[in-house]
């Protein structure tokens, strides 16, 4: 399994959108952890298996929520977690991160 980091901004996305699910719902902000935990699970032990967004990045949808993980692999052993996007951003926003 690789090493992952996740970016302070990828971080912010992610608190920032668990904070307005827990406002609404406490069910749906757990919900969203335990996908937000199955997306990064997955690339961990599989991270070639996803689509590429370009020539360094790849995504993983998170399931039932309408977000998506964007990552690269920096070597075979770390990858790089960079965005927590929703499916309503620019979908290159977080470009040079």
């Amino acid at each position: 399994m690789a090493d992952m980091v996740v970016l302070e901004a990828a971080a912010a996305e992610y608190a920032v959108a668990l904070r307005w699910y827990a406002e609404r719902s406490v069910a749906a902000a757990e919900g969203f952890e335990t996908a937000i935990s199955q997306a990064i699970e997955a690339i961990a032990l599989q991270p070639l298996w996803y689509p590429a967004c370009d020539e360094r990045h790849r995504f993983v949808m998170v399931r039932g929520y309408p977000y998506q993980l964007i990552y690269r692999l920096d070597s075979p052993d770390s990858l790089v977690v960079v965005a927590v996007a929703h499916g309503s951003r620019e979908p290159t926003f977080w470009l040079g991160r």
